[in-house]
């Protein structure tokens, strides 16, 4: 399983049992008083699907991680139980080389929800789902803290991001010279952004960080691709990160 491949995070760590009462509890507090949505056979959806034996990057760490970048800006979000609802689900989905893993996700929250909750919070939760594409600038205050939130690990420290940029690389199916070309076109498209963080709250945490992370990888990658993209012995970073190896 890919927890077990990963290394601790720098983030606070989460338990199985903290985790599954935290989902529970949301969901609970999400469903109608009415309802027989039970929040177990919920848990137990997201539980298998995360435990997918492809997810190196997008696991549990990652969501453990974007639950603790959800506390930290709690105060700052006006719907808070729909943020965090669209942050369990976003990655539900998670297939390989799929353009449509966001909507994918989305539609299993809303067969999963749909019996149970208001039409109003389900739509309002598969549209946050859907800004995780990062495609355009979300306009709307609790879109932009969910893509910021999503992209926070591109602040973290330089290890713990080339870790993760080699976590990204194993769940990539192609050949590392393709996974260069999508990558690099990723850290130049994120490069020319005037901001990556559209909210003031993570870009003072992140935005520094973030775009000197982003540049030394682009190095890591030009470095490697002049090596002639032959094993990685000649470029140990890269190999650390999946590259080469």
């Amino acid at each position: 399983m890919a927890d077990s491949v990963r290394q601790a995070s720098d983030v606070d760590t989460w338990t199985e049992e903290q985790l599954r009462d935290r989902f529970t509890h949301l969901w609970c507090r999400c469903v109608l008083p009415s309802s027989s949505c039970h929040a177990i056979v919920a848990w137990r959806s997201l539980e298998g699907r995360y435990a997918e034996s492809h997810r190196h990057y997008h696991d549990k760490r990652h969501l453990a991680h974007c639950l603790s970048e959800f506390d930290l800006a709690l105060e700052r979000i006006a719907r808070p139980d729909q943020v965090e609802m669209a942050i369990w689900f976003h990655d539900i989905i998670n297939e390989p080389g799929r353009p449509d893993n966001e909507a994918l996700s989305a539609e299993l929250f809303r067969d999963l929800a749909g019996p149970g909750m208001s039409a109003s919070f389900v739509g309002e939760v598969v549209d946050l789902i859907l800004v995780t594409t990062h495609l355009q600038e979300p306009i709307d205050p609790d879109h932009r803290i969910l893509c910021d939130i999503d992209l926070s690990s591109l602040g973290c420290h330089w290890e713990s991001y080339l870790r993760d940029t080699g976590y990204l690389r194993a769940e990539f199916g192609g050949s590392d010279q393709e996974y260069c070309r999508s990558k690099r076109a990723f850290l130049e498209s994120m490069l020319r952004r005037p901001r990556i963080f559209v909210t003031d709250f993570f870009y003072d945490r992140y935005e520094r960080s973030a775009r000197e992370n982003l540049r030394k990888l682009l190095t890591l990658i030009d470095e490697w691709e002049v090596s002639g993209g032959e094993g990685g012995a000649d470029v140990p970073a890269l190999r650390t990160s999946g590259f080469g190896g």
